[in-house]
This record gives structure tokens, sequence and C-alpha cells, in this order.
């Protein structure tokens, strides 16, 4: 059994004494939580540590694994340099994982590193882990933007290259949860957050690690969860096992939520390999979809199936409608695969001479320039969904109460910063969070000064 056993953790660094000077008391029970998984660790006394972190090197488009014989760190930045880490990386299984990636097709390795120093993220699970063991090698692991298919299926390559090698590994997956809990808090207060708190402390006490990969990304994005991925790795390196879940304890008295969950792992079980009921699950919905796609829909996906397989941008067909040919909008073309956004772009104004050229244009453009997400490649192009929208011009609002996130999409703007967001959008329910959502794309912070325009869209799946 090369895993074994897995944790959950947080990693707020006012947990550790010196750093907290004093604060770390109104999380006690997170303490608590913390000693025990690290005498649990050391009792279960692993080869290898591997650390999931979110504060790790991220790509958007790669999962990156630290390097190297070594690194160290310390709290500096928090005002304790005094709390110092150094540690010795687990080389071959790094290489091993390295090979394991590349063989399913998953975008990850040791590339990329611009700071090898220890994050925050890494360094507060082994402040307690260093209290009770030293003999261990680590292996550090950052998040993507890459979907959470690719991530739990990266955590299945780790426990392959645990069996490969002979490892006896531990996996403590770090993130703290929601950071929208407190008005009162750093980062303010979203329903949301309550929310997801709620469900993902639900989902770790029961061990459903299916409810990890179904959150709503937009959701997600609201409640300004930290760490999801690392737990999706997590659950992937523990695909088809049985587990034991343990909730230690829950806290939120910073407006940031911190669970410490622990898992036993015992016997195989194949109805916990959730990444086929996953896929199953989103390919059908994506097959149902697909038979169902109107004269927009088709052109879109026409035009980056024609540009992906060919390098070259489609013509424009000769039998679409005349609404489509004669009118012009601004048109935004949406793609999704396995549920998770794969790529948005579009045109607030029209910008060609028709609805139908701004889809064609638009459509490639959302498949190889959204600079959030890696060029579409043409394996991916018969699990994509699309949607287009059609927009009516923007008109300007005097007040959020002209809003109505089903019917309206909004564009937020301060000086040259300019952020949009359509209407109807699964998980977006409140007037609040629509605006939230379309600052942060703009950069726009909450104290700044913004103007309002509203639209309307004609939505084609």
């Amino acid at each position: 059994m090369p895993v074994l056993g897995a944790f959950i953790v947080p990693h707020p660094p006012l947990i550790v004494p010196e750093v907290g000077k004093g604060e770390e008391r109104k999380i006690i029970r997170t303490i608590e939580g913390y000693k025990e998984i690290a005498r649990r660790i050391a009792g279960l006394n692993p080869d290898t540590i591997i650390v999931t972190s979110p504060h790790s090197v991220m790509y958007s488009d790669y999962i990156h694994v630290s390097p190297g014989k070594q690194a160290s760190g310390s709290f500096a930045r928090f005002s304790a340099r005094q709390v110092s880490f150094k540690v010795r990386y687990d080389e071959d299984f790094v290489k091993e994982l390295e090979k394991a990636a590349d063989k399913e097709g998953i975008n990850a390795g040791t590339l990329g590193e611009r700071d090898p120093s220890l994050d925050h993220g890494t360094m507060v699970p082994l402040y307690f882990i260093n209290q009770e063991m030293k003999d261990y090698r680590l292996v550090r692991i950052g998040i993507s933007g890459l979907s959470v298919a690719e991530h739990y299926a990266f955590g299945k390559c780790i426990t392959r290259t645990a069996d490969k090698l002979g490892r006896n590994i531990v996996f403590v997956a770090s993130g703290d949860l929601s950071h929208k809990l407190k008005s009162e808090g750093p980062y303010g207060y979203a329903p949301e957050g309550v929310q997801f708190d709620k469900e993902i402390t639900e989902a770790m006490a029961e061990g459903d690690f299916y409810k990890f990969m179904t959150f709503n990304s937009a959701f997600c994005e609201a409640a300004a969860e930290c760490g999801l991925r690392s737990f999706i790795i997590m659950a992937g390196a523990l695909d088809g096992r049985k587990v034991k879940p343990e909730l230690l304890s829950y806290e939120g008295p910073f407006g940031v939520g911190y669970a410490v969950s622990a898992y036993e792992i015992s016997d195989n079980d194949e109805s916990r390999c959730f990444d086929k009921i996953y896929m199953e699950e989103q390919l059908s919905i994506a097959r149902e979809r697909q038979k169902g796609e109107d004269e927009y829909v088709r052109l879109a996906r026409y035009s980056l199936e024609t540009y992906i397989k060919t390098g070259k941008y489609a013509s424009l067909p000769n039998d679409l409608p005349s609404e489509m040919t004669d009118k012009r909008a601004g048109v935004f073309v949406s793609l999704k695969k396995y549920g998770e956004l794969r790529g948005c772009i579009g045109t607030i104004s029209p910008v060609t001479g028709s609805i139908a050229k701004e889809i064609l244009r638009n459509a490639v453009s959302a498949g190889v320039e959204d600079p959030r997400f890696p060029p579409v490649k043409e394996r991916e192009l018969k699990d994509l969904v699309y949607s287009v929208d059609v927009l009516s011009p923007a008109e300007p609002i005097s007040s959020p109460d002209e809003l109505d996130v089903k019917r309206y999409g909004v564009i937020v703007s301060s000086g040259r910063k300019r952020g949009l967001l359509l209407p109807n959008l699964e998980g977006v329910d409140t007037v609040e969070q629509q605006l939230s959502i379309a600052k942060r794309k703009a950069g726009i912070y909450d104290n700044e000064k913004v103007s309002l325009e509203r639209f309307e869209v004609v939505r084609h799946t």
C-alpha cells in the first residue's frame, strides 16, 4: 500500500506562534487538529511526504513540481525570520512522476521555477510535522488552471509513481477554504463563501471526493476558495480506494475557512473511481448538448474545428439565415469542456460586417487566444460544448438596482479598466456576485469608483 494516509490541512501563517503572537489561540481547534495529524503522520513513518500547495509555483496550463535536491524557506515575510525550514526533495520520485504525467498527456513537471524558496502553504504543515518527525523526503507540488479532471489524473500518477518505486508516501493537501466568510475579514463577505465551506466540509467528512470535482467554477470564484484543486489531486491519489474519513476540525474566526481532515486508507473500491464517473456524466451532457445545436452554435463549432484542423479561417457558409448575415452585433463565444470553462472571447460592439462573421472570428479567438487557457488541441474538439451570446447595445445605468443577473449582463468601468460579465451564468445568482466577478476580471478594487452599463443577450446553445 504505497499511500499510507492522506490529510487536508489549512495554511494560515498566524497559526505559528512567532507569527500569530497570541492570535493563534483563536484557532485552537485547528492547532489541536494539526498536532493530531502530525502525530499520525509520524506513526505512519513514510519515506516521502507529498505536499500540494496553492502557493507554490502556479501556471494556467502546467502543474509545477519543485525540482532539485533540497530547498529552504522561512516566515521572514510574516516578520518571523527565525522560523525557518530546510527540506530534502525526493529527486527520483520527481523524475518518475514527470515520466508518468507525460505518458498520460498531462502538462506537469519541473520547468519554470523562478523562486525555489518554500511557500507558506508548504511550511505551515511542515511546522507541525517537523515537531514529530524529521527523517523524510519531500515532493512539493503546485496547482494550475488545468481542469479538475487533469488534477485528479495527476493524483493517480503520484500513486503509480510511489508503487513503481516502492515508496511509502503520505499525502498532505494544503489549502484554505473560502476567504469570504465575514464582512470584517480581510477579504469581505459573500454568502457563497459560507455555503462553499458548508458543502466542502460535509464532503470532507463523508469522504465524498466526487463532490470536490463538481463545484461550479463561478460559485468557487465568488467564494474565493483556495485549496480545492489541491484536494482534488489528493482525491486522485486515492482513486479506487476505500477510505475512513474524519473531519477533525473546522474554524473561520478571521473570515477564512480552516479545515483539518484525515483519511485512513484500506481496501480497493471500484465505486470510488471518481474520474470515470465524472467523465461519463460530463460526456453524456456534452453529447446531448451537441445534438441540439442551432445554426449559431454549429457555425462556431465549424469555425474553430476548421481552424484547428487546417490552420486557416473558415469561409462563411452560403446557407445561413439572413438574421445572421444581414445584422451586426457584438458576440461572445464560450467553450466548455467537462463542465468547466475552456475559453470565452467576444466583442461588446461589432467589429465585422455581420453576426455570422463575428461568430467565425470570435470562435477561433475563444479556442486559441483566451490568455487564461492553453490553445485547444484537435483531440479536444469532440468534447467541447459551445454557446453563442448575441449582445444588444449596452446602455449606461446609475445604480445596481437596475440590474438583474438573469436578464442583464454588466460592464463595469473605472478609468481604462473595464470588466464584462454575461447574464444568466450558472453559479452567479446575485447582483453583488455579478459585480464582484466583473470587477475582479477588470482588476478593479472595491474602493474604486465605477460606472455601470447593462446589456441583454440572446443565448444560443
